[in-house]
Parts: C-alpha cells; structure tokens; sequence
C-alpha cells in the first residue's frame, strides 16, 4: 500500500499474540477474517505468536517494515508489559500506532469439575483453607490470564499457585484435563468448554453481567467488591505507517465492526463490537497503560 491510502496490499499478516490457536484473540481475528478480507480487499493472513507473555507477537510487530502490511490484533496484555518487564524489546506507547479497539469482553472465572465448590464464595473459603494447595492454570507470567487472576487473588486475599502454559489455549487443555483446578480465561474460548460440563463457570470479571452467560454473576458482587477487568482486544501498526495508512485500515475495521451480522457473532461469542477511532482508542490504552502500573507496583509483580 503507498501512503496515499489508495491502493490495497494483497496481504495485510496480523502478528497475534494472545497465545496458541484456541485463544480469545485468536478466535477473534478468525471470526472477523473474512469480512475483513472483503472490506481491504486482501488477504489477511493471521500469524498466532504466542509466548513470553505475549511480547515476541508484538516485538514483530513493532519490527516489521512500516508498509500497512504487518499488523498488531492482541488482547489486554499489551497493557501489562511496559510495567512487568525492565529490558522490553519495544516501547509500548512509542513503537506502535493504536488503530482501533476490537471488542470488548469479560473474562470468566471457572474450576475443574472435580473442584467441589459451585460459586466464589465456596472458592474463597477452600482456598483460605487450603492455602497456597489449589493451582491456577496461566497462559505465563505477564499474559491476560496471569494478570487478572494475580488481582483476584491480590483483591481476595487468597493464594492460589500458578502453573504456566504456552498460550490461552494450552491453559484451557490444562484445566479441563485436570493439571489445574482454577482458571481466569476468555469468555470466547470459556463457553464451548462451559455447555459440555468439562469447564464449570463461577462469575464473570466485569461489573456488569454478560448477556452471553446471564446467570453467572460478577466476582464484584461474589465477593471481591471493586473486581472490574474486561478483557479488550486492539489492533495496532508499527509507529512509522503513514497517517493515510492507518486511516484506511481503520476505515475498513469501522465498516466490519457496525454490520449487524458482526455484531451479532460476537455477541454470540460473548464479545461487544467497539471500533472507536485511533486517537480514542490510544487514550484508552495509555490510561491502562497507568492504571496496570500502579497495580503492578501494589501487588509487588
């Protein structure tokens, strides 16, 4: 694509980093591929980089030649890194453009069947009584999963051990085959495994309840009150793409993300369609840059 904007790449290669396929945002690109692919007019090659946390996904990114080719789709974690990590390849906030904010969804907490506790209160009780002895399964220190479960547990007051895995879907694999009791994961990933028993589902992490899975309730009113951590899924471009660039790519996701049959898949998914505009989107990652920061520094991570 030249900087006029006008002519389209016949590939347009998605770094994605929110672990092995089977991940939120994996699921994500895949169910928006298609149309995304007719509103470029390119093909849109989804290249899953999972690991370390999810920065060698975006350390490509942030490398990659600046031509509009090479794009960034990852999940909350981009948050996290600049505060978790003192030798980052990459600069959060200097080496990528924000384009838009994907969707937005909550993630859920859930057990292995054979964890005998039906809600998080029962969850809270067993761990205080067995501390330290009940383990949570996480896509690796500094992903999504890591995070949010670190701030239950932080905000909770409990301990609960971390066993790592490559990926958001190797994390699921875990907890349903029994390595793991406990699990913080993205809704998109949690209801299949949810409707077939394998996967039991105790709240959602936002304030307010998912129409996807209305009968669970929050952890803010389970018994973690202020517990408010919606999982969001952004993409992003190397920081040299030029302005007209960016403004067709964010053009073609605003279209995707308003047709109804779009919204209505995510919303089948449990996910909310957003497509706001770069500058709104790049606020809204450099306050969760700020916020994660000072968590971070709370929970001593």
């Amino acid at each position: 694509m030249n900087t006029d904007g006008k002519r389209k790449p016949e590939a347009t290669e998605v770094a994605e980093r929110a672990g092995n396929t089977g991940g939120g945002t994996d699921i994500l690109a895949r169910a928006l591929q298609d149309k995304l692919e007719a509103a470029l007019g390119a093909s849109v090659i989804i290249d899953n980089r999972g690991g370390a946390g999810g920065t060698l996904g975006c350390t490509i990114a942030a490398r990659a030649a600046p031509d509009g080719y090479t794009l960034l789709l990852t999940s909350a974690s981009y948050s996290f890194a600049p505060s978790l990590y003192k030798d980052l390849p990459y600069d959060a906030v200097k080496d990528f453009k924000p384009i838009t904010n994907f969707a937005q969804a909550p993630l859920v907490l859930a057990v292995h069947p054979s964890l005998p506790v039906l809600n998080v209160k029962e969850l809270l009780a067993l761990a205080r009584k067995r501390p330290g002895e009940i383990h949570y399964a996480s896509a690796g220190r500094g992903s999504n999963i890591y995070m949010t479960t670190e701030l239950f547990k932080y905000m909770a007051k409990i301990n609960l051990t971390q066993v790592p895995y490559k990926g958001g879907g190797p994390a699921q694999i875990g907890l349903i085959s029994g390595e793991t009791q406990v699990i913080i994961t993205g809704i998109l990933g949690a209801i299949p495994h949810m409707k077939t028993g394998r996967m039991r589902g105790l709240a959602v992490t936002t304030k307010q309840r998912s129409p996807a899975l209305p009968h669970l309730p929050t952890i803010d009113e389970s018994g973690v009150p202020g517990y408010d951590k919606p999982g969001w899924f952004g993409l992003f471009s190397p920081a040299a793409v030029p302005g007209p660039i960016i403004a067709h790519v964010y053009g073609a996701m605003a279209k995707v993300l308003k047709d109804p049959a779009t919204v209505k898949r995510l919303a089948s998914e449990g996910a909310v369609a957003v497509g706001n505009p770069p500058e709104e989107f790049g606020a809204f990652v450099r306050a969760e840059i700020s916020e994660w920061s000072k968590l971070i520094r709370e929970m001593k991570l």
